[in-house]
């Protein structure tokens, strides 16, 4: 009887242990995408600039109900997306808060490339409290967050 019970506890031991040391980790199980041959990658890279200025018209009447771009400048759309005065226009149409002025009081006044492209919140707080608790992370380096920055 205690022949069988030790031959048991031995194959029980044998299966967990070559189930512990098999070549299936949980980190492998992870389904990564399938790297394309994009037009923008390789030797000679070169950004889509029309891929980018839908970007921008997207962010611009979409995601910026929700979302910031707090590290991107308007002048960073100059001679990748747009032109220097249509970059201007796009800045003319944000009112930017500035100050202070003369008596101490911030007041509103229209974009300059200069600036950075404001965020529809006025704080974190705001933007929790407009989605349910949750803070729309902003996307100015969105491009990091992705496999192989894709």
């Amino acid at each position: 009887m205690m022949t069988c019970l030790g031959v048991a506890a031995g194959g029980v031991g044998a299966l967990i242990y070559a189930l512990e040391n098999s070549g299936v980790k949980a980190f492998e199980i992870i389904a990564h995408p399938p790297n394309y041959p994009w037009s923008f990658n390789g030797l000679l890279a070169s950004l889509d600039h029309a891929s980018m200025r839908r970007g921008w018209e997207v962010y611009k009447n979409v995601c910026s109900a929700c979302h910031s771009l707090q590290y991107v400048a308007f002048r960073h759309l100059v001679n990748n997306t747009h032109t220097e005065e249509e970059a201007k226009a796009i800045a003319e149409e944000y009112q930017i808060k500035d100050g202070p002025d003369e008596t101490g009081e911030y007041f509103m006044r229209p974009g300059k490339l200069s600036d950075y492209v404001p965020s529809p919140y006025p704080n974190e707080e705001a933007a929790r409290a407009a989605n349910n608790g949750a803070n729309p992370p902003d996307l100015s380096y969105i491009v990091n967050a992705r496999h192989n920055g894709e």
